[in-house]
Parts: C-alpha cells; sequence; structure tokens
C-alpha cells in the first residue's frame, strides 16, 4: 500500500492556504469603496456566496476528474478516445447555455445551482460505475475498444449539461449582491474558485486514485498490464472509480448547503435591494421575453466581443489544462516540479491571475475589464511562443511556462465570464448574456478537443518531445486574435454604471 496521503495533503494544501491568507490581508487593506453596504449586509452576502462558491468549486472536481481517470486508466482509455469523450461533451455544455441561460433568469440562479450539483452528482456517480465495469468486468458491458469512447461521451455530456448551470447561476445570483465596482474584485473571487475548482479535480483526484484499494481477485490483475503504475501498485490495478464516485458525494451535500443558505437576491435573505449600477440599472419595466432579451444580446457589440475573446479563452485555457498534463505523463516528464504538482500549481496561478486582475481592474481601469484582459492576452502570445521554443530546447521549462500561461487565461476569464457579463447583461439578463458568452467559450473547448483529438501524437510517436511541436503552434494564432479583440474592448463600461446602494 502507498504512504498514508495526509502529510501529502499537508504539503499541498499549504502554499494554496497561505497564498490565501496574503490575498486577504492585501485586499483588506485597500481603501473600501464606499457603497453604503452595512455590517449585516456583508456578512448575509458573505453566507451566501461561500456556500455557492464551494458548489461551484466542485463542480469543476466532478468536471476535470475525467482528465484523472484518463491517466489512470492508461491504454484502456487512448488520447483519441479522451479527445472525442471531452470535445463531446464540451459541445454540448457550450449548446446547454442555449436553454440554461435563459432558464436561470426565469427561476434564479439558486435553483440552477441546485439542478447542477444534483445532476452531476447522478452523472458522476454513473461514470464510476461504468469505470467499475470497464476494470473488474462484473457487468459485462464495457471493453477496451469503441464501447469506451462511446459510453463515456454519452456519460459525460450528461454531466457537462447540468455543469453548465454552475456559471450560469454563480453569476446571477452574484449580479444582484456585488455593485458594478465592487465585481473586479469579485472577478478575482471567480477566479480563485475555478482555481481551487481545478486543484481539487487533479490533485485530490490523484491522490483518490494513489490511495485507493486495490481491485481484488483476477480482475485487478487481468487488467494491470493496460494501466500506468499507480503508487505501490505495478502489480495490479486500484479501484479508479472512487474518483468519481467522491465527487459526487460531495456534489450532494453542497445541494443542500446552497438549499439552506443561498438566496437570489439581498431582499428574499431579509437584506435591502439596491442598485447595482450595470446594464439593468434605471429598468423597472416589465420583464422581456426571452427571444427578445437574446436579440438584445446578440445585436449588442460589446457582448459579441466578449463571446468571441472568450471563445479564444475556451480554446487557449483546455489546451494547457487537459493537454499539459497528458504531455508530460506521454514524454516521462510527469515528475518535473510543475508537472508532479499540476493541480496545486495551476491552482496558485489561477488565484494569482484572478486576483491580479481583478483588483488591477476596478482600481487602476476605474472597472474596465478590457485593458486588463488585453495585457494578459499578450502573455498568452509571448507563452506560446516561449513554449514553442522550450519543447526545442530546455524542456524541463514547459511545465513552468504552460502554469504561467494558465495564469493569464484564468485572469482572463474570471473577468469577462464572471465580471463583464454581470456588467454588460445586468441583473435582470444576465443569465442570457452568461449563456452567450460562457456557451463560446466552451464551443471552444470543445473545437480544441476535437482540433487536437486528430494533430496531437498517439502512442508511442507521443512518447517524443519533437512530437509535440503543433501543441504550442495551434495555440498561437488564437492567442493573437484574442489580444486584438481584447484591444477592440479597451473603453467599453457598462450604460448604466454609477448607480448608487
Amino acid at each position: 500500500m502507498s504512504q498514508p496521503a495526509a502529510p501529502i495533503w499537508y504539503e499541498q494544501l499549504a502554499p494554496i492556504a497561505l497564498l490565501l491568507i496574503v490575498i486577504t490581508f492585501i485586499v483588506s487593506r485597500l481603501p473600501k469603496v464606499d457603497l453604503g453596504h452595512s455590517p449585516a449586509f456583508i456578512v448575509r452576502r458573505r453566507f451566501n456566496w461561500l456556500p455557492l462558491g464551494l458548489a461551484y468549486s466542485f463542480l469543476y472536481m466532478g468536471r476535470y476528474n475525467l482528465t484523472v481517470s484518463k491517466n489512470a486508466l492508461g491504454d484502456l482509455m487512448s488520447i483519441a478516445d479522451f479527445s472525442q469523450i471531452f470535445g463531446v461533451g464540451t459541445i454540448v455544455y457550450g449548446v446547454s447555455f442555449l436553454i440554461n441561460g435563459p432558464l436561470a433568469d426565469r427561476v434564479g440562479g439558486r435553483k440552477t445551482m441546485i439542478f447542477a450539483t444534483v445532476g452531476a452528482a447522478v452523472a458522476n456517480a454513473l461514470m464510476g460505475v461504468a469505470t467499475m465495469d470497464l476494470l473488474t468486468g462484473n457487468l459485462g458491458l464495457l471493453h477496451k475498444g469503441p464501447e469506451v469512447a462511446a459510453t463515456y461521451s454519452v456519460l459525460y455530456a450528461i454531466n457537462m449539461y447540468f455543469q453548465s448551470f454552475g456559471a450560469v447561476s454563480i453569476v446571477k445570483v452574484n449580479a444582484a449582491w456585488f455593485h458594478v465596482r465592487e465585481r473586479g474584485v469579485f472577478g478575482g473571487i471567480f477566479g480563485i474558485l475555478i482555481s481551487l475548482g481545478v486543484y481539487f479535480a487533479y490533485d485530490w483526484g490523484r491522490l483518490i486514485v494513489d490511495n485507493a484499494p486495490l481491485i481484488a481477485g483476477a480482475g485487478g490483475a487481468a487488467v494491470a498490464g493496460a494501466l500506468p503504475s499507480v503508487g505501490a501498485a505495478a502489480a495490479g490495478a486500484r479501484e479508479v472509480w472512487w474518483v468519481f464516485f467522491i465527487p459526487a458525494a460531495l456534489l450532494g451535500v453542497l445541494a443542500v448547503t446552497t438549499t439552506m443558505w443561498v438566496r437570489d437576491s439581498p431582499g428574499e435573505a431579509g437584506q435591502l435591494d439596491f442598485d447595482t449600477g450595470d446594464a439593468s440599472s434605471g429598468d423597472t419595466g416589465p420583464r422581456l421575453g426571452v427571444f427578445e432579451v437574446g436579440r438584445r444580446m446578440l445585436t449588442n457589440r460589446i457582448i459579441l466581443i466578449i463571446a468571441a475573446i472568450e471563445f479564444c479563452s475556451g480554446f487557449l485555457r483546455q489546451a494547457i489544462m487537459q493537454y499539459g498534463i497528458v504531455f508530460a505523463k506521454a514524454t516521462g516528464h510527469i515528475s518535473d516540479f510543475a508537472f508532479a504538482n499540476w493541480g496545486m500549481m495551476l491552482c496558485v496561478a489561477g488565484i494569482l491571475g484572478g486576483m491580479f486582475a481583478g483588483v488591477i481592474s476596478d482600481r487602476l481601469f476605474q472597472s474596465r475589464r478590457g485593458p486588463v484582459s488585453a495585457f494578459l492576452y499578450l502573455g498568452m502570445v509571448v507563452g506560446a511562443l516561449s513554449l514553442w521554443a522550450a519543447l526545442q530546447g530546455p524542456t524541463g521549462l514547459s511545465g513552468w511556462i504552460v502554469v504561467a500561461m494558465s495564469l493569464c487565461i484564468i485572469g482572463v476569464h474570471g473577468m469577462l465570464s464572471g465580471t463583464a457579463s454581470m456588467d454588460f447583461g445586468g441583473k435582470r439578463n444576465v443569465g442570457v448574456a452568461v449563456g452567450i458568452i460562457d456557451g463560446l467559450v466552451y464551443l471552444g473547448s470543445g473545437l480544441q478537443a476535437l482540433l487536437y483529438g486528430s494533430l496531437l501524437p498517439r502512442e508511442a510517436a507521443a512518447k517524443q518531445v519533437d512530437n509535440w511541436l503543433i501543441w504550442p503552434l495551434v495555440m498561437l494564432p488564437v492567442a493573437v486574435i484574442g489580444l486584438l479583440l481584447a484591444g477592440r474592448i479597451w473603453n467599453a463600461a457598462p450604460k448604466g454604471a454609477g448607480g448608487g446602494h
């Protein structure tokens, strides 16, 4: 059996906890934006977004555990299989926003977050059952081959449909609780939640796999030859299915906490509602129909540019997060520090990127989101070029480069999907705005998965670093397009900004 997990947990949690403490101290020392919020309001708002945020983070754990399972399953799930499964799921996720965004505007973010956590919990449980069958053959449904890709594609698509409620829900609820002048810092918090979710998925997921029991009997020995060595289990196979069952259980708990604590507006929580100063400011007329709201959003130049930028962000974010660890595993660089601590490094980078973008946006650029996004996209262009060079020379730098790139792209994503969608959609119609913007994020993610699935090396060829040069070269033009588009919204601000408490 492997060594107890507790010291590893402490080692990995310590730098993240320390970083969060430092950021909390720095943010608390910044000059306050006085919007007239009472101490009771601040406390109640904290108890509103914290359980909502944790639910969002653990949705990530139940989303990217697919990558952890792919590495644990080895040849039982090929790179081509993984690319198909992830690509189908992300396309379903993107298209689902067309339904789920308007639904969140109608029924509220609290209810749709409950849909998200319950639905994703059930889907993860089903993927756990499928993994159990794949490794033990108890149900006799799955074998290595087309059945694996087909079955996981269907189950992951179901998971991603419910996952798509997550971003809509958290932005919809918080749009009523945060003034536009506070939302940059909230965008940083949004980035922290994403980053913690990535950490939960990759590092907690790997700890789950490394410490899962060995499969008893002949079943474990039968599949051991197709699996990579996991911890001390080189002679057998571990119960990989726990990487799905544990997130399912956690999401079930968070469905309960969301039901108990989260409310859609300050008024529903016994506080005073207020003018948030966004695009809905002063709009007291009757609620518009879904098609009219959609028409207005799709004819809004700023919304369309933000959506296009976020299409690029979705492409680049998943190109880094999904294939960075696959590259390391295939080429033997998994022991490099950045890759060996992949979840922790992405988490730290995402926290820094999110808070940098949020604080700078509110404090230096008067709550404009375009300038920070442009600077971070410039970092993506430099990063893609640097990664291409590193793969031809000092390959050990590649892990640090992709971590720096993740800092940039998570910062952009928090600013635009988590913040600008509230600003320009307004609290009344933010669900549709997020639906359009995040829908494009995941259509970009789906495109990169399908594209890389056909372009990246496979099997023996994937072991050669030179064969991975196409990886950063595909990212480069997408990063350049994102940079040019971000420059187009440099001075953009919501028309309704300036409302008071």
